[in-house]
């Protein structure tokens, strides 16, 4: 296991991850089609550990971190579950409102590398809110394969609408401009195109390889956009030149990167599909965007 080294490990592996993260497969067809891979003394199992998230090990900013607080809220969210959860992040020593932040998890609830983004983006300062759309079914459950199956059972157009909500609480939050981005990742990158669909006074969204908006809804787009994509990332990829076409068309402000050699997911710093360098650029270009949309 500790042998193992990204660069050995064949793209169609992390394609197959890929389908199993996305639940295009189960487990069970996961582990049979990963056994085909097990060669050179590499075993199923051990190409399994290193193909899953070290939450343990991977975490940047702390949760006990001096320089932020960082609380569990509770919001109202009468379009979508009721009721939310969130981790609110902001400095520790925040004197005057700061421009907001959602940030917005995967398809797997709020996990140790979202609540880590959320702290992330506090040390950035801003106000970070990060909702749990699986509040309404008990939360993150604690790993990610329960986390994948429980938002299953969501409706994605209830849960952007939980995501909405958070952007009304932290509009209205006293240590809050009301001047407020999103930041989301995978099916969070789709709830942050959505966002700038649906809120008409969103300041900026920033969505990492996520889903498309309808090209109807495109005109709707108020906010600037920043947008990541992973050249390896050929599911998420194909919906963009049609996405572009209308963005041109009706004349939004975006910009879009596309990062070489990259996978989706190349952000997370907790499984191999990271890539440090466009991770740390994609990051930075993310923090000076909000720096300038927003203040």
């Amino acid at each position: 296991m500790a042998d193992i080294k990204k660069e050995d490990i064949k793209q169609e592996v992390f394609d197959l991850y890929d389908d199993y993260a996305h639940n295009r497969i189960d487990r069970r067809e996961f582990v049979q089609k990963l056994s085909l891979y097990a060669v050179g003394g590499l075993t199923v199992s051990s190409l399994m550990s290193f193909l899953m998230p070290d939450y343990k090990n991977r975490t940047q900013v702390k949760a006990d971190d001096p320089r932020i607080q960082a609380e569990y809220i509770t919001y109202a969210s009468p379009k979508g579950a009721g009721t939310m959860k969130g981790l609110l992040c902001m400095p520790s020593d925040v004197k005057e409102k700061l421009a907001g932040v959602i940030v917005v998890h995967e398809n797997r609830g709020l996990n140790p590398y979202i609540e880590d983004v959320a702290r992330r983006t506090a040390l950035a300062g801003f106000v970070a809110l990060a909702p749990d759309a699986l509040t309404p079914l008990g939360g993150y459950p604690g790993n990610d394969d329960e986390g994948r199956a429980l938002q299953a059972k969501r409706n994605r157009e209830e849960i952007l609408e939980d995501f909405i909500a958070g952007y009304d609480y932290l509009k209205k939050h006293p240590k809050c401009t009301g001047r407020i981005g999103v930041v989301g990742f995978c099916f969070g990158g789709w709830v942050a195109n959505m966002m700038a669909v649906r809120v008409p006074d969103l300041g900026a969204a920033v969505p990492f390889y996520g889903g498309q908006p309808k090209d109807e809804d495109v005109p709707k787009i108020k906010a600037p956009l920043l947008i990541h994509y992973a050249e390896l990332d050929t599911r998420v990829n194909e919906g963009w030149p049609a996405y572009e076409s209308a963005l041109k068309a009706h004349n939004k402000e975006y910009t879009m990167y596309m990062y070489p050699k990259a996978n989706h997911g190349f952000h997370n710093d907790t499984t191999p599909r990271y890539d440090k360098e466009s991770a740390e650029l994609a990051w930075k270009r993310t923090i000076d965007f909000f720096n300038q949309k927003l203040k």
